[in-house]
């Protein structure tokens, strides 16, 4: 591992602190990009405006005759946290807006895959819908648009991620990285989009004279949920996003939060009134994320929708249950996976420059976080496969990917596909994150291809992990009323929380819960307690480490510790 400090451009940093930004903050947001303190104002009127969105507008128009009319509206959702938010954001919206006849519906992960597909137009329409609107999905349903439109259903596509080459032919699509987009924000999440669409329509419905300005609905209580998708879907966190993230905290730390996420804030036993992104990724997003990995997304939506705090608690604890099991479920799998991957290599070479691990007894719901720990772990790109258990299409294996900077995966993808037609059934993501189906036969060819792919991409100073950091951490700053300051701030993808790193003195050291290495070092002269979770190998006395902050309790006092991020010898 190489550790690097980034470059803090000090104009920047001194431009920040003169205009009252803390001397630390203003050198961590220096170095992310900052360079004036009103980048850094969070307030709704900064957010990029609407009308810069293709698509936005006639939306607004389809939806707002659609509720004029009366029309029966059904959401598509996709089965992860930003599907799910994004579900919730468009049933309670839509409802403060004036549709009254409202319906959701989520594929299974199992048997449906992954979009709009014609069955589930099919099933929409069963269910007497006259619009479909999908949310987080449907840039790349092609076939399932078609075979809505030839039900009579009329269908909107709000979506975030990449279209393929042709795009499907539903009466308006919103996704601002659809061709001739300007908005700005390419990042944003699927419930974000969903979002600006309802503040488009909000609007439509205050020039027809629905309402005034007085008298509208405030959409700013979905924020909270739009926050979550956001950080939950690990898009890049820009200016926007940020402020989209902001806002929703601030809701969440003033308690203005919906019912089902102070269940989970309470299931996963964190404080919503100092609510933070790590939350969001690492506590909420996960337990969402579960319901549609093991179980059924109509979990983690009715969760998200339901005002009955009693019945949220209720939710929010089977949620929490599923999450378990998906932690069981997954530890099995990073056992057996990592033998797989063991059994590629010796441990005295370089590990190949892709892998791709595959076992019959593997989970396809988990199949994405097991890769994610792989990646991690050998700094490589990794895919995981498991036999799907899709009816009539036992002989597929569906699989999931994850990415090193550097390697876009759907591109990767793209030219296995091109270079070998008909291996891969299903493609698509984006480039750190993507998915594949390839019938069993073709599992060797696939991850030959890929192999193949890598060893042209990629160089050895891309295959170095490499770590960036915020350099040394002034003695000064090291307390725990400024380790608040720093978790009260949005990070996040693109937006790296803050780490630390400079040489140290170890002075103990020991393993606890056989996994863990805890130690005492020196830091500046004086002692603080460190723990780096999931590392058993021991540190030699001095060595460079890459921390972050964090603050722990004892005996009523609070001190600083470090987490331990990674070290260079």
């Amino acid at each position: 591992m190489k550790i690097i400090t980034r470059d803090i451009p000090p104009r920047a940093a001194w431009a920040l602190e003169q205009a009252g930004v803390h001397p630390l903050l203003a050198r961590l947001y220096a170095a992310r990009g900052i360079l004036a303190k009103d980048e850094l104002d969070d307030g709704l009127a900064r957010l990029l405006p609407p009308s810069g969105m293709k698509g936005l507008q006639e939306a607004a128009v389809l939806l707002a005759d659609s509720i004029a009319a009366g029309k029966k509206l059904c959401i598509v959702a996709d089965y992860d946290c930003d599907g799910a938010t994004a579900c919730a954001v468009a049933i309670r919206g839509l409802k403060l807006l004036g549709a009254r006849h409202l319906d959701y519906l989520v594929p299974d992960r199992v048997v449906d895959g992954y979009g709009l597909t014609p069955p589930i137009s099919e099933r929409v329409k069963q269910r007497g819908a006259d619009l479909l609107i999908t949310v987080d999905n449907g840039i790349a349903s092609v076939e399932g648009v078609a075979a809505a439109n030839a039900l009579g259903l009329q269908v909107l596509v709000t979506d975030h991620h990449l279209p393929g080459p042709q795009l499907p032919d539903a009466a308006v699509i919103v996704n601002p990285n659809q061709p001739g987009c300007g908005f700005e924000s390419k990042s944003i999440a699927g419930v974000g989009v969903m979002f600006y669409v309802l503040l488009a329509l909000r609007s439509e419905l205050r020039q027809r004279g629905v309402f005034d300005a007085q008298s509208q609905p405030k959409l700013d209580a979905l924020l909270p949920l739009v926050a979550l998708g956001t950080v939950a879907d690990v898009v890049k966190l820009d200016s926007n996003n940020r402020r989209l993230v902001a806002q929703g905290l601030k809701r969440i730390r003033a308690g203005a939060l919906p019912c089902g996420l102070a269940g989970l804030f309470t299931a996963a036993a964190r404080d919503s009134k100092v609510a933070t992104t790590f939350d969001f990724g690492f506590a909420l997003g996960p337990r969402i994320n579960a319901a549609g990995r093991l179980a059924d997304m109509t979990l983690g939506i009715e969760c998200l929708l339901t005002d009955d705090a009693a019945r949220a608690d209720e939710l929010a604890r089977a949620l929490d249950t599923i999450n378990r099991e998906r932690r069981d479920i997954e530890g099995g799998m990073r056992e057996q996976a990592m033998l797989i991957v063991d059994s590629l290599f010796d441990e005295s070479e370089e590990p190949p420059p892709a892998i791709c691990v595959f076992d019959p007894d593997f989970h396809e719901g988990v199949v994405g976080i097991v890769a994610s720990r792989i990646k991690d772990k050998l700094h490589r790109p990794t895919f995981v496969f498991a036999a799907s258990q899709a009816p009539g299409k036992e002989h597929e294996l569906k699989g999931s990917g994850r990415s090193i900077p550097g390697f876009h995966l759907r591109d990767a993808l793209d030219l296995v596909a091109k270079r070998h037609p008909g291996v891969l059934l299903r493609f698509g993501g984006h480039a750190m994150a993507a998915g594949c189906t390839v019938a069993e036969e073709h599992l060797d060819v696939f991850e030959q291809a890929l192999a193949q792919v890598a060893h042209e991409w990629l160089d050895a100073p891309t295959l170095l992990r490499r770590l960036d950091t915020d350099g040394p951490l002034a003695a000064e700053y090291r307390r725990p009323d400024l380790v608040d300051t720093l978790h009260h701030e949005v990070w996040g993808q693109g937006f790296a929380p803050p780490v630390f790193s400079e040489e140290v003195e170890i002075i103990s050291q020991r393993l606890v819960g056989e996994k863990h290495l805890q130690i005492k070092l020196r830091h500046q002269g004086q002692p603080v307690d460190g723990i780096w979770f999931g590392h058993t190998e021991p540190l030699p006395t001095r060595v460079k480490l890459a921390f972050r902050l964090d603050a722990d309790e004892w005996q009523g006092v609070r001190r600083v510790r470090f987490l331990v991020e990674g070290a260079e010898f």
